[in-house]
């Protein structure tokens, strides 16, 4: 979970997952605070006493979102990553049904690469749905990821595909498109969208946009440029020690 300037909301989003996660697998949190001028990392020092399954880094100067994400993923443990963003607009109650459901979809489908969530009604204002449908439009067609809302923070992701990815600023805005070239398939869950309690939104329609689209000519030009191979035989008969 990467955070920036959100002291107001640490506390209540890290119990609500103690909630939410009572009771079923074992799991660890790894919140990666991305240089924040704000009470946050006194927040998550005083949560780290509260919550052993929690566990606090912080960048010393920011980095991005995408550079958080893999903070955080690269310190996990497990090999299922589940991610949800700071501002509590994700809702952790979905997180034991998005574990199962993955389950579910990997013994499906064992190339699932990537569960995406998707938010079923926004609550942001009308501008922003507006600007947000239409870049999802536009990046659809261009990199053809069948995915309509990227921007969604709940996914569930093994680990080890994750890092496996080329790393960028803005990584976290194409993941979809980005698994799909490393030959994974992606699958897609209704989730709740809620309305910001506290603190800013740190995306605006303009300073998303212009750079919205630079990423995703780099993208569309990666995704050229990646081939790989239908399958892999073995010529020798002797298996490899």
């Amino acid at each position: 979970m990467p955070v920036l300037d959100e002291a107001a909301n640490v506390a209540p989003l890290l119990a609500e997952i103690d909630a939410a996660m009572a009771g079923g697998p074992a799991f660890e949190a790894i919140v990666v605070d991305d240089g924040s001028t704000d009470g946050t990392p006194g927040e998550l020092a005083a949560a780290c006493a509260r919550y052993p399954w929690l566990t606090a880094l912080r960048h010393d100067t920011r980095a991005g979102k995408s550079a958080a994400l893999r903070t955080g993923v690269e310190a996990a443990r497990a090999p299922l990553i589940l991610t949800l963003d700071g501002d509590r607009q994700n809702d952790p109650a979905d997180l034991p049904a998005l574990i199962r459901r993955y389950a579910a979809a990997r013994s499906a489908d064992p190339r699932l690469g990537l569960l995406a969530g998707q938010r079923t009604r926004r609550r942001a204002g009308w501008l922003r749905r507006l600007s947000s449908r239409i870049a999802n439009g536009v990046r659809a067609r261009v990199l053809g990821d069948a995915t309509r809302d990227t921007a969604c923070g709940v996914k569930a992701i093994p680990r080890a595909v994750f890092l496996a990815l080329p790393h960028f600023d803005g990584l976290h805005r194409f993941l979809p498109a980005l698994v799909k070239a490393q030959g994974y398939t992606v699958a897609t869950v209704a989730v709740t969208d809620r309305p910001r309690a506290a603190g800013q939104p740190k995306y605006g329609v303009w300073n998303r946009l212009w750079v919205g689209i630079l990423d995703m000519l780099a993208v569309f030009w990666l995704i050229r440029r990646c081939h790989r191979p239908s399958g892999v035989t073995s010529l020798c008969e002797r298996r490899r020690p």
